[in-house]
C-alpha cells in the first residue's frame, strides 16, 4: 500500500460513528491537500476489503455524493443509523456532524 493511501485510511477509520469527513478533509489529513479524487478512488477499491466506514466521507458541500441511488440510500441509511439527520436529497448540516481529525484544521469549504 503506497504512503498516502495507508495514511488515508488510517484517517477513514478514525471518523468516530454520528461524525464526517470531507473527501478533501480526508486528503490533507493523510498529507495531500490536493487528493480529493484519490481519497475517492480509495474508498471505491478498499472500503470493502478494509472495514472502512466508506459512508462517512461527504463531499464539501455536505451532500452524499455518489451518483447510483442505491449506493446514495444505503450511504444516507448508514449516517441516520448513527443519529447523522440526512435529509432525502443526501445533504447533512457539516457544522453539526463534521469531525476535525487532530492533524488538520481546515474549514468544510475547503474540503
Amino acid at each position: 500500500m503506497q504512503p498516502f493511501t495507508a495514511r488515508a485510511v488510517a484517517v477513514i477509520r478514525g471518523i468516530p460513528a454520528g461524525r464526517v469527513m470531507t473527501y478533501g478533509q480526508v486528503a490533507e489529513a493523510a498529507g495531500s491537500r490536493r487528493g480529493a479524487r484519490q481519497v475517492v478512488r480509495i474508498l471505491h477499491a478498499m472500503s470493502e476489503k478494509h472495514g472502512l466506514p466508506w459512508h462517512r466521507v461527504v463531499n464539501a458541500q455536505g451532500r452524499i455524493a455518489l451518483a447510483d441511488d442505491e449506493g446514495r440510500y444505503a450511504q444516507r441509511e448508514l449516517l441516520r443509523q448513527e443519529g447523522v439527520d440526512v435529509d432525502e436529497d443526501g445533504r447533512l448540516d457539516l457544522g453539526a456532524y463534521l469531525h476535525r481529525d487532530s492533524s488538520t484544521d481546515i474549514t468544510p469549504q475547503d474540503g
